[in-house]
């Protein structure tokens, strides 16, 4: 392999790309209009045009990739993770291209990247599973009859697809039709299909996961275990590796189920197992990730693994270890996402007017943005990864309470804030353990006022570049500036339901409309649904009456502040 076409964006690909230049390869970088300057783009040898907008258009077209793989001459296809990664008609054409396939065999992913077809896997080798539906469900009705045979709380996931979209969590029988309409929607904008399945949900779970690594030689290593507990909406906010405060027999019994699993699926290459653990200790298989993670940098630090480098050579043919590594000090990974958490971690697209990163012992930051960027709300919140490491569990806390008050982003709102806020918690920094997977929404004493950001003009530098694109391929050219242009940032305003009026609190298109005009409504009656960053936000009644002035329609893109309805 001499040259690698990255098929992602953000932080993902950047990292792909210096992995790239470490292994002495070329790195060739993809791009929709909107990411024409941006970060991943300048940190590959190439990069070329998809021409579209949307992930539909670019990121997600099968088509446009292999197309420009062929026009780019890249030997090979690296697909990070989210968009095409877990796509096993993405993998068979790369490979029916003639190109090499940095990722596992389509029929691994499609025996594992089908949450159902995985569940299967995991009981033939005996891995601990709680109850679930051997099939997708076609209603939910199905899921009512589930609910009403195991019990309450049942969740609603996607088959194929993970990182918490296409992920409902019912506590009530009467949420549970909305909620499975929900979890289907995601399912189809993110992954592109909408099967889902049903299973029981532990209460408080902790969510535990291992590192596997597994080459063509039959050699399968567990790098690490990782605890990705806490999350917002089922998706991860802070992870960490080892994952602390288990027993060398939960432990052993992780790496037994996750190499077992991996070997029966035939699989090949870097992935996660991942699963719950009750308060009881009981531990239950969820699902393998046949990608590499967002969290992968926290088992890098904790064993000396290069886990992108170690998928080249494994792509390549060549023998990895066939010993699990020795750990050494603990590593503690936080998402800074465009998310205010001052408002129920609401995505805020808009323009980065500061940006700082902190630095110094056990400080790594994985970022795929910088100041000047525009954040838009066709793609995934994430803009940055602060990795943390030390010693022991304490002094990794310790360096990361002063590297987040060093990290500065102004502009848009972020994650910071609860980060700062979490690492002081008793219940995430002692022994015995208290956060879970819900410990956000139902225990976390979120103090942290919304985001307010005013309009300030900074000046862009003197030298400005123009970029070109010949024949799709993209070059840059320095150009000098006699006159500083000044930019005004745009203001996060925080919609607040007062009086009649239901305004949106965020910036996003609408999905759905559930009520029409002169409709009576009850307050937290379900009004409609918009969606951000390819998250959805239900938007309910803040008060009962009746619905006037339905201003929106499906498919609008709306402004944060814009006038909903009015409920008289």
């Amino acid at each position: 392999m001499k040259s690698v076409l990255i098929a992602n964006r953000g932080e993902i690909a950047i990292r792909i790309a210096r992995a790239a230049r470490d292994h002495g390869i070329k790195s060739i970088a993809i791009y929709a209009d909107g990411d024409r300057n941006a970060l991943h783009v300048k940190a590959c040898d190439e990069a070329y045009a998809l021409g579209g907008v949307t992930a539909t258009e670019t990121y997600l077209n099968i088509e446009k990739i292999i197309s420009v793989a062929k026009k780019s001459g890249a030997e090979a296809i690296h697909p990070g993770y989210g968009f095409l990664s877990e796509n096993a008609k993405f993998a068979q054409a790369v490979i029916d291209a003639g190109l090499l396939w940095v990722g596992p065999p389509p029929a691994a992913i499609a025996a594992l990247g089908d949450k159902v077809s995985a569940r299967k896997i995991a009981a033939l080798v005996g891995a601990p599973l709680v109850a679930g539906t051997a099939d997708p469900v076609a209603s939910s009705k199905e899921v009512l009859a589930f609910a009403k045979e195991f019990g309450l709380p049942v969740a609603i996931k996607a088959a194929h697809g993970g990182g918490g979209r296409g992920l409902k969590v019912a506590f009530t029988m009467e949420e549970i039709p909305e909620l499975f309409d929900s979890a289907v929607r995601e399912a189809v904008s993110a992954f592109g299909r909408g099967e889902c399945f049903v299973e029981r949900y532990l209460d408080r779970p902790r969510h535990v996961e291992t590192q596997v690594l597994a080459d063509t030689h039959g050699n399968v290593i567990v790098v690490s275990t990782r605890d990705c507990s806490l999350q917002r909406r089922h998706q991860k906010l802070v992870e960490e590796a080892p994952a602390p405060f288990l027993s060398q027999a939960q432990v052993d019994e992780l790496y037994r189920s996750s190499k077992e699993i991996i070997r029966a699926a035939g699989y090949v290459g870097a992935g996660t197992c991942e699963f719950l653990v009750g308060v009881d200790g009981t531990i239950s298989f969820l699902e393998v990730n046949t990608r590499l993670q967002v969290e992968h940098p926290v088992s890098e630090e904790v064993s000396g693994f290069d886990l992108v480098r170690e998928q080249f050579r494994i792509a390549d043919g060549e023998k990895i270890t066939s010993i699990d590594p020795q750990l050494r000090g603990h590593s503690i990974e936080f998402r800074i996402n465009g998310e205010d958490p001052g408002r129920n971690f609401l995505p805020t697209p808009g323009v980065i007017t500061e940006w700082e990163e902190p630095s110094g012992p056990g400080v790594r930051v994985d970022a795929g943005f910088t100041k000047g960027d525009v954040i838009g709300g066709n793609f995934d919140s994430l803009l940055a990864k602060l990795i943390v490491t030390g010693g022991t569990r304490k002094q990794a806390l310790e360096r990361a309470r002063r590297a987040l008050a060093e990290f500065k982003i102004e502009g848009i709102a972020t994650a910071l804030p609860f980060h700062r806020a979490v690492i002081n918690d008793k219940a995430f920094i002692n022994e015995p353990f208290a956060v879970y997977t819900g410990w956000i929404e139902s225990e976390f004493n979120n103090q942290i006022p919304p985001y307010g950001a005013s309009s300030e003009a900074n000046t862009t530098p003197v030298v400005e570049e123009l970029v070109v694109e010949v024949n799709g391929h993209r070059f840059e050219v320095d150009i000098l500036s006699p006159i500083p242009k000044r930019k005004r940032a745009l203001s996060a305003r925080t919609a607040l339901q007062t009086g009649d009026s239901l305004t949106s609190p965020m910036q996003g298109t609408v999905i759905k409309i559930e009520v029409t005009e002169g409709q009576t409504v009850e307050e937290g009656d379900l009004i409609v649904v918009l969606e951000a960053m390819k998250m959805e936000q239900p938007l309910k009644a803040h008060k009962s009456g009746k619905i006037s002035n339905l201003n929106v329609s499906v498919g609008d893109t709306l402004a944060s502040g814009t006038l909903l309805c009015k409920i008289i």
